[in-house]
C-alpha cells in the first residue's frame, strides 16, 4: 500500500493515464451490465455511462464517469468532462432505479464538468443542479466511489450517496489545485503548496467526515486483481449498510448538511 505520499504525489497518481477507471471497475465486479444512452432532450453524451447490471447477483443501477482508453475516446469524452446531456442521463437512471426500487452505484473520475461554451448553453450549471436536487430526494440507497479524479461539481453530481468512499490515491475537491493557486495566489506555480491547504487527498476528507472508507491501493497501480478485489470488499460493506437504512433521502440529506462541522468545531480551519 502507498504511504507517506504528498498531496501532489496523489494528484499525479490520480490523474495517471494508466490509472484504472470507472470503466473498468464495471467490467470487474458488475454483470449482465445493459447501458442506457440519451437523455431524451438533446443526444448522448459518453463521458457518463449507466445502466442496469447485477453485483453479486444483485439488481442494481451503476453510473460511471469514462475518459476513455486511446486519444480518440479521449477527445469524444473531453477526457471524462460530461456536458449538460450527461447529467440530464444520469437523471433518467436514476429515476428509474427508484421506480424501480434498485440501489445506485456510482463511480467517478473526472476534472470537473466540461466548461466549454456550448455545454454552458445547453444548461450545464442547470443540469448539475438539478441532479444534485435528485439525489437529495432518492428514496433507494446510493453508494458512491471516488476512485481517481474528482472535481468540483461535476463530480458531486454524481457522489451524493448515503456512503461515499475514496480510493487511496483518489483526490476530490472544489477545483482543481492549478485553478486554486491562479484565482488565490495569481500563481500557477504554487500547485504543490494548494495540494496541502485544500485538503484533497482521500486522508484529509475522511478526517473531515467527506468521505466514509478510504480504500487502499496496491503498490503495483497496475496491479487489477488485488485492486478489485479491494473496492468489492469495501462496496459490499458499505452497500449493505446502505441497504438497511430505514430512510435513504433523509439519511443523505442530514448527512451532507453535517460534513465538515465537527472538523470546524473542533477548532480546525
Amino acid at each position: 500500500m502507498t504511504q507517506h505520499l504528498t498531496a501532489q504525489q496523489r494528484l499525479a497518481l490520480a490523474r495517471s493515464p494508466q490509472r484504472p477507471g470507472p470503466t473498468d471497475y464495471l467490467q470487474g465486479l458488475f454483470t449482465d451490465f445493459f447501458e442506457q444512452r440519451g437523455d431524451r432532450l438533446q443526444g448522448d453524451d459518453p463521458a457518463i455511462f449507466g445502466g442496469i447490471a447485477r453485483y453479486h447477483g444483485r439488481p442494481v443501477t451503476v453510473l460511471g464517469t469514462r475518459k476513455g482508453k486511446n486519444l480518440e475516446e479521449n477527445l469524444r469524452t473531453h477526457f471524462g468532462m460530461p456536458e449538460p446531456e450527461g447529467y440530464r442521463k444520469a437523471q433518467r437512471i436514476m429515476a428509474q432505479a427508484e421506480k424501480f426500487r434498485r440501489p445506485i452505484i456510482t463511480f467517478v473520475d473526472t476534472p470537473g464538468a466540461y466548461p466549454g461554451l456550448e455545454a454552458e448553453e445547453r444548461g450545464q450549471a442547470d443540469a448539475i443542479a438539478r441532479s444534485l436536487t435528485l439525489m437529495s430526494r432518492l428514496t433507494v440507497p446510493m453508494v458512491a466511489v471516488i476512485c481517481g479524479e474528482g472535481g468540483s461539481g461535476g463530480a458531486l453530481a454524481l457522489a451524493m450517496g448515503n456512503q461515499v468512499l475514496m480510493l487511496e490515491n483518489a483526490v476530490y475537491s472544489v477545483l482543481s489545485p492549478e485553478g486554486f493557486a491562479s484565482i488565490l495566489w495569481k500563481d500557477a506555480g504554487r500547485v504543490a503548496e494548494a495540494c496541502e491547504v485544500m485538503k484533497i487527498t482521500a486522508q484529509d476528507l475522511r478526517k473531515l467526515g467527506v468521505v466514509d472508507e478510504v480504500i487502499p491501493e496496491p503498490e503495483n497501480p497496475e496491479n487489477l486483481t488485488t485492486r478489485l478485489r479491494l473496492v468489492d470488499a469495501a462496496l459490499t460493506k458499505h452497500l449493505d449498510a446502505a441497504l438497511r437504512l430505514k430512510d435513504p433521502a433523509r439519511h443523505r440529506q442530514e448527512k451532507f448538511a453535517a460534513m465538515g462541522r465537527a472538523w470546524v468545531q473542533g477548532g480546525n480551519p
